[in-house]
């Protein structure tokens, strides 16, 4: 049975780049189910993703690429697969408790290898699904000697993404970067907005028509990482500022869980702090 694989490719746009590269896969037997490009003219640069089957010398086939596409080209092909993940949560049960249901029922296309958190109102909901669960508290500690606790916990699993379902906890610049690119968080707003303390209250004093969330990567610009996915609903003023939390809780349970496919799956190009989606 063959293989299916994701290619993804980043180079600068010039003619032809499609034929290039699609009579490569061809000459190597290589099946392509689905592809899907873009060119940001602004900045000339060419984004792809090809869906292939087939059976592949990796090296070959990268070798191939590089001799015809522009110097500098970022060639990336990923084999299919679940990807592992470790969860971080702090007390909210909706985000982690949505994610754990649709990993049970096979909606996740992820295996989730643990569960850190600072505190352990979550352990029960977290034994249910039979995942390993850690409790690290940061009580009397400072961020840095937390997180070295964390990252003791982290080094005993592979893993490739980190999702924080709502861990109220900022991350400190050196933990960020260990990580690059491999963080995802969730945050009770259709950013930028309302940062500090009760967000949905402050919503509620403002008056808002809308209410919304936000996946982004985790980078060192709290809550400014590239951007996976937002969603919003529409509110009124006979919504009290819990029935907003109620709400929004819904809100980012279903952006987190469709981010983490999006990355799962492969269909996503981070560029400029932004993101390219397919």
């Amino acid at each position: 049975m063959s293989d299916n694989y994701i290619l993804k490719i980043v180079c600068n746009d010039e003619q032809g780049l499609i034929y290039k590269i699609s009579k490569i896969l061809f000459e190597n037997t290589l099946n392509v189910e689905k592809n899907n490009e873009f060119v940001d003219l602004e900045n000339g640069k060419f984004f792809y993703r090809a869906k292939i089957a087939g059976e592949l010398d990796y090296e070959k086939i990268t070798k191939e690429l590089k001799k015809v596409l522009p110097k500098n080209s970022k060639i990336n092909l990923l084999k299919r697969k679940k990807r592992d993940i470790i969860i971080m949560v702090t007390k909210e049960s909706h985000a982690i408790g949505d994610i754990l249901i649709k990993h049970y029922s096979g909606k996740l296309n992820a295996n989730i290898v643990a569960v850190i958190s600072n505190h352990n109102l979550l352990r029960d909901l977290v034994k249910k699904f039979h995942i390993p669960y850690h409790h690290i508290s940061h009580e009397n500690l400072n961020r840095l000697s937390h997180e070295e606790k964390i990252l003791q916990i982290l080094s005993q699993y592979n893993f490739d993404y980190i999702v924080l379902a709502k861990y109220m906890r900022i991350l400190s610049s050196s933990f960020v970067e260990s990580f690059n690119e491999k963080i995802i968080n969730i945050h009770h707003s259709f950013l930028p907005a309302f940062i500090g303390a009760n967000p949905y209250k402050q919503a509620y004093q403002r008056g808002v028509k809308i209410i919304g969330a936000t996946a982004h990567f985790v980078n060192n610009n709290l809550d400014e990482g590239p951007i996976i996915a937002q969603d919003v609903i529409t509110v009124n003023h006979n919504f009290s500022w819990r029935d907003m939390q109620k709400a929004g809780a819904d809100v980012e349970s279903n952006v987190l869980s469709k981010a983490i496919n999006i990355v799962l799956d492969d269909k996503i190009f981070i560029y400029d702090n932004k993101t390219i989606i397919f």
